[in-house]
């Protein structure tokens, strides 16, 4: 496993922190065009994600791995799909351990 250049868990909320950072999030895929996706947090957050997109269907769910270009856009890297539905709740607790007082478990 490369852990030379790790994205962190982070929600819509979190983005803020980590503008300028290698982040990964999952968002509900709201609509997408040639200029980009645009698509709904787990905890709410409407966010834009630029740069290419994959060459295949997305599906209603998506993890995104990429730069946080501010507290509301990403520049895509890898796009994974993640089905058509999804634990959001589940996730949103996952980034508060991510960024919590359990951070050090997470690369």
């Amino acid at each position: 496993m490369d852990t030379s250049n790790p994205a962190v868990f982070v929600n819509g909320g979190l983005m803020c922190i980590y503008v300028g950072r290698r982040i990964r999030t999952v968002i509900q895929v709201i609509q997408s065009d040639g200029g980009g996706v645009t698509g709904k947090s787990t905890d709410g957050h409407q966010l834009v994600v630029k740069g290419p997109q994959p060459g295949f269907p997305l599906t209603t769910f998506v993890e995104i791995i990429g730069i946080a270009d501010t507290d509301r856009s990403i520049r895509a890297e890898i796009w994974n799909n993640f089905g058509n539905t999804f634990d959001t709740q589940s996730y949103n607790q996952l980034c508060q351990l991510a960024n919590g007082e359990f951070k050090h478990l997470f690369i």
